[in-house]
């Protein structure tokens, strides 16, 4: 299915107001989005609690709204620990007008993370106390994807996966298949490359991250651009426009790519307006894929993509 994630209604992505934020909730809803993705650091809280101001409003819908936490403190090991989940949590909860959260995540933690047993013990604890319904753990590599895969509890990985970011197909999406873990596909238009829309002489604004985290300087590089140099990417977005069939847009055909994989749970689009959240919405009823189309999409990955993303991701 087509969720909606909303790192944009907080920050990083330019400034959208808070109305503005309103209507993307709305129109995702309405074109039958029931899964919302969000964290405590997008806007320090301010995703969280604008999703909680929308469902106030709508109490007849019923959304799953996912969260993460971690990243608000120095990323080193040490801070991982249950004291620090509570606070997180409470916080969290607080923004999002709830008692109990239905999925909580790690947001990217250091590496070391994933292999600590009393994290996971302490994430289970915040299931015993009733804080959250489940947890599961976002990721930056395969590796770290196939850690946490391992630990019985998780519920769910979220992981980048685009027609761009193809590594996690070979392993981690059968590993969490065999698991009966959920796979959240997150970049899935890599950073927007995919939609087809820019050139080498689009200006992003200073506080978009595709201005200030081109190169890691504020976090981890595949997050922008899914870690494609940006020159290769629009060159090589121009190519996978030209392979999206009559009736799709490129972002749609990016989107029912990520749909179409076996394993894939839901994939969440971000939106800066409701039109970008109503077309994001509507690849999940496009007619499948033929397989030419698959086997152009991979060789355009093969030829400009894969030795840039794989050796790291």
């Amino acid at each position: 299915m087509v969720g909606l994630g909303t790192w944009q209604l907080g920050a990083d992505w330019g400034d959208v107001d808070d109305k503005e934020a309103l209507s993307v909730l709305e129109a995702a809803a309405e074109a039958g989005v029931t899964f919302f993705d969000t964290a405590d650091v997008y806007g320090d809280g301010r995703s969280e609690g604008t999703i909680a101001s929308f469902l106030r409003g709508r109490p007849d819908l019923h959304v799953l709204v996912a969260t993460k936490m971690g990243r608000r403190v120095e990323q080193i090991p040490e801070n991982y620990v249950l004291d620090n989940f509570r606070a997180w949590n409470d916080r969290s909860r607080r923004n999002l007008g709830v008692d109990r959260i239905d999925l909580v995540q790690l947001h990217c933690p250091p590496t070391p993370v994933y292999s600590s047993d009393a994290v996971f013990d302490a994430l289970d604890t915040l299931v015993e106390e009733e804080r959250v319904a489940a947890y599961g753990v976002s990721v930056e590599t395969c590796a770290e994807a196939l850690t946490a895969i391992a630990r019985p509890n998780v519920a769910s990985v979220q992981i980048i996966l685009n027609p761009f970011r193809m590594k996690p197909l070979y392993e981690v999406l059968p590993a969490a298949r065999a698991a009966g873990v959920g796979i959240i596909a997150r970049v899935p238009l890599a950073s927007g490359l995919l939609s087809g829309k820019y050139t080498r002489d689009t200006v992003f604004a200073a506080n978009d991250h595709r201005t200030f985290n081109r190169h890691g300087e504020a976090f981890d590089q595949g997050e922008t651009f899914s870690g494609v140099d940006y020159g290769t990417g629009v060159e090589a977005a121009a190519e996978f426009a030209a392979l999206a069939p009559e009736g799709y847009t490129p972002a749609q055909l990016a989107l029912r790519w990520i749909i179409e994989q076996d394993g894939v749970t839901t994939v969440i689009p971000g939106a800066r307006n409701p039109e970008q959240a109503r077309a994001n919405a509507a690849a999940a009823k496009l007619p499948p894929l033929p397989p030419e189309t698959f086997t152009a999409i991979r060789e355009l990955y093969d030829r400009r993509i894969k030795d840039q993303v794989e050796s790291r991701w």
